[in-house]
């Protein structure tokens, strides 16, 4: 296994599949993105699961995505011979106007020059390889099946010979082989034509997306790369928008802080779309909107942080003994226990989406008295909690604080409430003195004139990466002296080689001792508002600088190293890139 992320994500917005520089496909949960996984490599090197093109010679590898496009395409190339290997999962709209979104990985294998050899190390594993899964030839097709304390399949569909494959025989490859990884069984047996018309389409459905996202003068690739990631970590069925496409990827090698990731945090998923809006891409604003209008269809019902991609409210966290985890990172989670957590700032950041969608596409929303109704209900929860401590942003599992970022969005919330009153034509006046309320307490207490700057809590001398995010909230300006001194204080104590920490003081874990990517972006989204524009855009370029080798992120980086560390590819982390990108093309915020 190689010691960095150096993945590329495929999927087409059900599930989705990471493969290894050298072919390997070592992480798909089928037949949606929260499934158990059929191939688990990325958790347990051994007993994970994986699917691998074993090439049999020197050849040189290089992997990058088809323009445009997620379909990723590695280039394998010696003197004597050469050959490419096609990945993608289909994804375009059929005869009735309706996406097609299978639950199935296509591979295609072309011979490019000479005769390559190869051979083929099929290790389907399912249900978190939890015990045995046995495979065996069919007229057809190759069947895995999964057989103990449940039952669950998956076939394969491939021109090869079923024996050559499942027993890793040398291959002679003289023409184009396909393979079709399906959690059903098809109807229709698959063909090489078949594959190739797939291909095609799903490559159309991608050129066509990224055709509506605006061109820009500067980082244009990373932006349109970004965009089309996060644009994977959406789940077509019912809008929520995925933290990441993985779980229990360690932040830091060989300790506990391991999540999974797999559902929909109401914090990063605003985020996302009040990011998204930016480029134009209404149908994920619109699918997520529906999503927390479903989610909320009772005026007093309380918002979680988080729930499950088909609107799950339970999410319970279990360890996966059997898996030994990333590099021996364990332990191994499905659910999360956080959802039970109490965090104060999803009202603010969730009202700021919903304004800024109003906003930006007023004649999208045929569901605004809805709406408005949750606004209602969000005021009434902030106006009765927003003086209550909390777990904050960073999901501490110990006793709850009051927390400056949590209150600085109880203010974005009432605050955007009242804009939204006023696009709307309702009374607002009742709000306005709770919102200066709130304001005037963040101003007394959250400042610490020892420290000088704006810390993580309120009496606390620490600093915290989120409380740059003030300014770009509104709730300060960023010329504002004590915003400015702020900056300056969390580079002071926050940042190592460019690289910033969430914060330094100890949680329930120790010290954090890997930097979460999406603060360094907020950093230097703050230094290019209060003016250092040139040290702001050398950061970037650096930060950059350490995606892997598609411009792909995960939650963290290594301080030293400058590894990927944790769950990927994080939507936190690209949604932060674009934030920032755009910020240097001059855009408005």
């Amino acid at each position: 296994m190689s010691d960095n992320l150096n993945y590329g994500i495929i999927g087409n917005c059900k599930s989705a599949a990471l493969i290894n520089e050298d072919t390997s496909i070592d992480w798909l949960c089928l037949p949606q993105f929260d499934s158990p996984s059929v191939f688990a490599k990325i958790l347990d090197d051994q007993k994970g699961g994986h699917f691998l093109i074993k090439n049999l010679a020197n050849y040189t590898i290089k992997q990058a995505y088809l323009e445009n496009s997620n379909i990723l395409r590695t280039e394998f190339r010696n003197e004597k011979a050469g050959f490419e290997v096609i990945d993608f999962m289909p994804r375009y709209k059929n005869e009735i106007n309706l996406y097609y979104t299978p639950p199935e990985v296509i591979r295609i294998i072309r011979p490019l020059y000479g005769t390559p050899s190869l051979s083929i190390d099929y290790f389907p594993a399912l249900e978190y390889a939890a015990a045995k899964t046995d495979s065996y030839a069919k007229k057809e097709f190759i069947v895995s099946v999964y057989n103990h304390d449940n039952y669950d399949t998956l076939y394969l569909y491939s021109n090869l010979s079923k024996e050559d494959i499942l027993e890793g025989n040398t291959i002679e490859l003289t023409q184009d082989v396909f393979f079709t990884i399906s959690y059903n069984e098809k109807l229709q047996t698959p063909s090489l034509e078949s594959c190739l018309l797939e291909l095609e389409r799903t490559k159309l459905y991608w050129l066509n997306w990224c055709d509506k996202t605006p061109t820009y003068q500067y980082y244009n690739e990373v932006i349109l790369r970004s965009a089309m990631t996060l644009k994977l970590l959406t789940y077509d069925k019912t809008g929520a928008i995925l933290a990441a496409a993985t779980t229990s990827l360690p932040e830091s090698i060989g300790e506990v802080r391991n999540w999974d990731y797999r559902f929909c945090w109401i914090r990063d998923s605003s985020m996302v779309i009040r990011v998204i809006s930016k480029l134009g891409h209404k149908k994920i604003v619109k699918d997520f909107i529906d999503f927390i209008i479903d989610l909320i269809p009772e005026k007093d019902e309380k918002i979680q942080i988080m729930y499950g991609i088909n609107k799950e409210k339970k999410l319970t966290e279990t360890l996966l003994d059997h898996l030994s985890g990333y590099e021996n990172s364990n332990p191994v989670r499905i659910g999360n226990a956080a959802y039970k957590q109490k965090q104060n700032d999803i009202y603010g950041i969730l009202m700021d989406a919903i304004h800024v969608e109003l906003v930006e596409f007023p004649l999208l929303f045929e569901k605004k008295e809805e709406l408005w109704s949750i606004v209602k209900n969000i005021v009434w929860i902030v106006d009765n909690n927003w003086f209550l401590p909390d777990k904050g942003i960073w999901e501490i599992r110990e006793e709850d604080k009051h927390f400056t970022f949590s209150k600085v969005l109880c203010w974005v919330a009432i605050d955007r409430a009242i804009k939204i009153a006023d696009f709307l034509g309702k009374d607002k006046d009742k709000w306005i003195n709770l919102r200066e309320e709130i304001k005037k307490d963040i101003l007394e207490k959250a400042w610490n004139p020892s420290v000088e700057a704006y810390t993580q809590f309120y009496g606390s001398d620490a600093l915290d990466a989120s409380v740059l995010l003030m300014e770009q909230y509104g709730f300060i300006d960023a010329l504002d002296e004590r915003y400015i001194k702020t900056v300056k204080a969390t580079e002071k104590e926050l940042s190592y080689e460019g690289l910033l920490f969430r914060y330094k003081n100890e949680d329930d874990f120790g010290t954090p001792t890997s930097s979460f990517t999406v603060c360094t972006f907020w950093f230097i989204n703050s230094l290019y508002k209060i003016g250092e524009v040139d040290k702001a855009k050398a950061l970037f370029d650096q930060l950059l600088s350490y995606s892997n080798h598609l411009g792909l992120f995960s939650e963290d980086l290594d301080f030293k190293t400058k590894r990927l560390l944790g769950n990927f590819p994080q939507a936190y982390s690209h949604l932060a890139l674009i934030d920032v990108a755009l910020t240097f093309n001059k855009i408005k915020h």
